[in-house]
């Protein structure tokens, strides 16, 4: 995935063979630690829920995020920028943070449960829900900010926080302790959320959401599969 700077992403991953990657509560708060330390330097979390087998995060990238990371040496900067930037195996920092946030946590999970192998599946899949070309939130276009039916990125928000409802976890989403509906709420003083930059771009009526959207649950499906 090429990430482009100004932009709402749907990023996702699972259990590799739909296994469990959260098996008690410290390993959902170990994961949610790796996410302020590698994300939130680079990007903003719009919202987020941490299921027993996968994770969903709603993310807006700032210009950081989409530069090489520092792996890329200085001598191969002018070839890397002449072609496509990823085309030598050159990883955004986006991509680098979201590698080692799963990489970590893999190899603490192995280690503490005395497994091996991998956790996650192979790929993070990933999802645009924003226009072509670059619009700026401020910027002349900013009605067009999203694509043309206007309510991916806020649908994918309600499913994400309903997440833990399908999964009949809970009865209210705010009521799962790994989902940002209770930073919303006020439940929770995690601030891993840029909630204010939510609610500029999804509007408000959408960060207060409803418990239920069967709209936003039929929308994203299929994302999983």
């Amino acid at each position: 995935m090429h990430y482009e700077a100004g932009r709402v992403y749907h990023i996702y991953n699972q259990g590799n063979n739909k296994q469990q990657i959260f098996f008690n509560d410290d390993n959902y708060y170990y994961f949610l630690r790796k996410m302020k330390k590698h994300l939130l330097p680079i990007a903003d979390i719009l919202c987020y829920c941490l299921m027993p087998n996968h994770f969903h995060w709603l993310i807006y990238t700032r210009p950081e995020a989409c530069e090489l990371s520092n792996m890329v040496k200085p001598h191969q900067l002018y070839n890397t920028y002449k072609d496509d930037p990823l085309s030598k195996g050159h990883s955004q920092k986006l991509s680098k943070a979201i590698a080692i946030i799963l990489r970590s946590y893999t190899r603490g999970i192995n280690t503490h449960f005395n497994r091996s192998g991998s956790l996650f599946r192979k790929t993070t899949k990933c999802k645009d829900g924003l226009t072509k070309g670059v619009i700026t939130v401020d910027g002349k276009n900013a009605s067009h900010f999203f694509k043309p039916d206007f309510d991916y990125a806020q649908n994918c928000f309600l499913y994400i926080h309903n997440n833990p409802i399908k999964a009949s976890l809970v009865s209210k989403p705010e009521d799962w302790n790994f989902c940002s509906a209770s930073e919303y709420k006020g439940y929770s003083m995690r601030n891993i959320c840029n909630k204010k930059l939510a609610t500029k771009l999804l509007g408000e009526h959408i960060t207060k959401f409803a418990t239920t959207n069967l709209a936003s649950q039929k929308l994203c499906k299929k994302t999983l599969t």
